[in-house]
């Protein structure tokens, strides 16, 4: 489903507070809503059909969340694994399912995943990190970036965020080019959502592995920012927040360049500084 602006915000009646003076007045917030994502797969030359997952977001480019999710938690690897995606019941709708082909085995996917322990326990991170499997070797990515186009990136990105723009309440993904070309901006109130639905686009369009290209997120730089920059073969990801200690150990360790606090003027590179030039 492609966002609208009625799917993007909603707006309710609240009492605003400003310097002792009370008024009543129409507020526009961040729409949020659950989206199951079901899948259709092949077991045994059996076709069968699960819930995969549900997640709390901002409806809109629903097929692309549901691609980058597919991608970034490693059940599939190419857009040609996706036979089919598509709302279920009529519009607007919270589940979708994704048809997939016979070579995705979800199941093996299943008992690996059942083994995997995230960052927030906060003492697994070596297992954390052998559990991705990188579309590319961004150690190879030879992309080089002017460190003065860097610290455009927060305006240029401004202003192209409409939905934050309207309730202050929406986080943003942009995929870069080398020279600055903001080639696609997802907006939605979860970070890791934006991303997904931004990789999710460039899966729908058969451009993984994202060589050559730059992320930039409206947000700190977690492990599970890295995991799914590795998994869609991104060299570069840059947020306007900083990093976390296993994002930058994770960054490291598969040669990605990761870049926080960007702001006008200034920011920090955490790994793969050889990428940025002055």
């Amino acid at each position: 489903m492609q966002p609208t602006q009625s799917s993007l915000v909603r707006r309710f009646s609240v009492r605003r507070i400003d310097n002792a003076r009370s008024e009543r007045i129409l507020d526009t917030v961040a729409a949020e809503e659950p989206l199951e994502i079901r899948v259709k797969y092949w077991f045994k030359d059996s076709q069968m059909s699960d819930s995969l997952a549900v997640t709390m977001r901002t409806p809109g480019h629903d097929r692309e969340l549901a691609a980058g999710f597919l991608l970034c938690e490693g059940v599939i690897q190419n857009r040609e694994q996706i036979v089919d995606m598509r709302p279920i019941g009529s519009e607007p709708s919270n589940e979708i399912i994704a048809e997939l082909s016979k070579d995705v085995d979800l199941e093996g996917w299943r008992m690996a995943r059942h083994t995997f322990i995230n960052s927030s326990c906060g003492i697994c991170g070596k297992r954390s990190r052998e559990a991705i499997e990188p579309q590319g070797r961004a150690h190879d990515d030879p992309i080089s970036v002017d460190a003065l186009l860097v610290e455009k990136l927060p305006g240029l990105l401004r202003e192209r965020q409409d939905g934050f723009t309207q309730t202050g309440g929406l986080h943003a993904a942009a995929l870069v080019s080398a020279m600055g070309e903001m080639e696609a901006i997802f907006e939605d109130i979860g970070r890791h959502n934006a991303l997904d639905k931004l990789i999710g686009h460039c899966v729908l369009n058969s451009r993984i592995p994202l060589r050559n290209k730059l992320l930039f997120l409206s947000s700190r730089g977690s492990f599970e920012l890295i995991q799914k920059t590795v998994m869609a073969g991104a060299p570069i990801l840059a947020t306007v927040g900083g990093a976390s200690s296993l994002a930058i150990e994770t960054a490291r360790e598969h040669g990605v360049t990761l870049i926080g606090f960007v702001r006008e003027g200034r920011f920090n590179i955490y790994s793969g500084e050889w990428r940025i030039h002055s």
